[in-house]
């Protein structure tokens, strides 16, 4: 009883103390108003649109589309594309993953080989490797055509976007699986051995029961990054279309708003509900099986048996992953692919010479001002979930974490009808669409759930009696914020104002809808040529958009380094 009077006594001493608190009290309000207008109105104008003709409710858009074959076509390839992909870039993750925490590398190259394999999706666009295998395995590809002969190539459709899928989403889990097989406890797997059971006997009974939810975790983030791709089924997809094309091309071919509108409503259940599975029941069985870091260090296998095969496979994989990003630089050379192999400028003069600077400053300001905003919003959602109690957090978490659930092409398809239509059809959100700032927000919206997963849990990690000490020295909530949390969490903060960039400047289905002759970006300028087939200049924006990145990244770490709280004191 004693226990529930203090309960009761201590949700009443928080609820005073966040009203004595009007700084607190606005950044909430302000948080929930932002996470409406630009998260939850412009899905929500969606499921209005498509249920709702005439002021009357019907189903009648969703009878339609669903009478076309295409669509129930594109239904199916977009599963099959995620189901293909997932698997295999799960397996090819695991691999990387095992032998790098498990194998006796022997080689800090093959070490640094893999470091560089799963930092190369993160600086460049999510299409270039489509680029690349159109360049080897295309129509005029230097292997199918100058190699064998040949006339014709089954790259495109499900196998190109399958391979490049697969090739692009494979370090991501990597990165996931490294981390859960670092934290089983060695001395479990010893113990099965010291009992005669075989290495893959161990395996089978032991490691891999214990990362079955972190490999079903795994595969559905890939199957939903895979089932949201636009840009890769777009350039390499040929006639296979799926969802995320279907919606754009409803909307840009066929003129059909009510259609596309009801097209995304479709891919967003998938996605929405893929996403609730993943974070709601598998992430939180994955923590449930491991139980922390490993006791001591683990014996690395030498056997060559499993030490070569294994090595050889994952070493493969890595060098063709890098020779395709090489073959995107030299595509950007050659004279006329599959002609003249000759080097040459010509294409890097081209773009300078038709509005290229216009194409990088708007592309580079634009990702510029979506990062800091974004950073700061992230880091003050991650405050609010972690460090105050108020009614409604849940909601704000959640809405927060929505945008990583929801389609880019669903996401444009929301906001044009959101801000070009819907409640703001006149006035000053109506004025949004077709400028520099719809494009900004939707920088901001996509970006959001990293940056505020990277702060709840740098924020955790800080005890609450730091704060507590300046609020008790008379220090308001912004004071304590910006003087104490967020110098505390700069490392954080930093992450999230580059990845915010690198994500923006790269960014592809949420924008393709939105831009204008106004505004127009470098990877829009990349998809227009790559349909059209002029590789070189694709790739010759392509091999500058991921120099930015990578310049970015390393900025990044040059200031994480000499500002952050992680750097060496003297």
């Amino acid at each position: 009883m004693a226990e529930v009077v203090a309960s009761a006594h201590g949700k009443a001493l928080d609820r005073k103390k966040l009203f004595a608190d009007p700084i607190l009290i606005t950044a909430i309000i302000g948080i929930f108003l932002f996470l409406l207008l630009f998260t939850i109105y412009p899905l929500s104008i969606l499921l209005v649109d498509s249920f709702f003709d005439d002021n009357k409710f019907t189903f009648s858009v969703f009878v339609r589309i669903f009478g076309m074959p295409g669509f129930r076509k594109a239904i199916i390839n977009t599963l099959e594309v995620g189901f293909v992909s997932g698997i295999l870039a799960t397996v090819i993750g695991f691999l990387f993953a095992y032998v790098d925490m498990y194998v006796n590398v022997g080689n800090k190259i093959v070490a640094k080989l893999f470091n560089l394999v799963s930092v190369l999706p993160v600086v460049s666009p999510p299409f270039v490797l489509s680029l690349s295998a159109i360049m080897l395995f295309g129509r005029t590809g230097i292997i199918t055509r100058n190699l064998f002969g040949l006339s014709s190539t089954k790259l495109y459709g499900l196998p190109g976007i399958a391979l490049v899928q697969t090739l692009t989403f494979f370090p991501v889990c990597y990165l996931m699986l490294k981390g859960l097989l670092k934290n089983i406890d060695p001395s479990l797997e010893e113990a099965a051995r010291n009992m005669g059971a075989s290495r893959w006997k161990v395996f089978t009974s032991v490691t891999l029961p214990l990362l079955l939810p972190g490999l079903g975790n795994a595969f559905l983030v890939t199957f939903i990054e895979s089932v949201a791709d636009f840009a890769n089924p777009m350039i390499i997809g040929g006639n296979f279309d799926t969802l995320a094309t279907s919606i754009y091309l409803q909307l840009t071919g066929a003129y059909d708003k009510s259609g596309a509108t009801a097209m995304a409503v479709v891919l967003l259940i998938i996605s929405m509900g893929l996403f609730i599975l993943e974070r709601y029941w598998l992430e939180r069985k994955s923590v449930a099986t491991l139980t922390g870091k490993a006791s001591r260090e683990r014996a690395a296998i030498s056997d060559r048996s499993v030490r070569i095969p294994l090595l050889t496979f994952c070493v493969v994989i890595s060098v063709f992953v890098i020779v395709l990003y090489i073959l995107v630089f030299f595509g950007s050379l050659f004279k006329i692919w599959g002609r003249n192999y000759s080097l040459s400028l010509r294409w890097y003069q081209y773009i300078f010479k038709n509005r290229g600077y216009k194409v990088f400053m708007d592309s580079i300001w634009l990702s510029l001002i979506a990062s800091p905003i974004t950073a700061l919003i992230s880091m003050i959602i991650a405050y609010l979930v972690v460090k105050r109690k108020f009614a409604g957090k849940g909601v704000m978490e959640f809405a927060a974490m929505l945008a990583m659930a929801v389609p880019g092409t669903v996401l444009g398809v929301g906001f044009i009808r959101g801000f070009n239509s819907g409640l703001f059809h006149s006035g000053l959100m109506q004025g949004l669409y077709g400028t520099g700032a719809i494009l900004v927000l939707v920088f901001i919206v996509r970006s959001l759930p990293i940056g505020t997963r990277s702060g709840i849990a740098a924020l955790r990690q800080i005890d609450k009696s730091i704060e507590e000490s300046a609020y008790d020295l008379g220090a308001d909530s912004i004071k304590v914020f910006m003087t104490v949390t967020l110098p505390l969490i700069k490392d954080s903060f930093f992450s999230g104002l580059v990845t915010t960039f690198v994500r923006s400047i790269t960014a592809i289905s949420a924008i393709i809808l939105l831009v204008t002759p106004k505004y127009v970006l470098i990877t829009v300028r990349i998809n227009e040529h790559a349909e059209k087939g002029n590789y070189g200049i694709a790739c010759a924006y392509a091999t500058i958009l991921i120099l930015i990145t990578y310049a970015a990244i390393s900025l990044m770490n040059l200031l994480t380094r000499k500002f952050g709280t992680s750097k060496k004191e003297n």
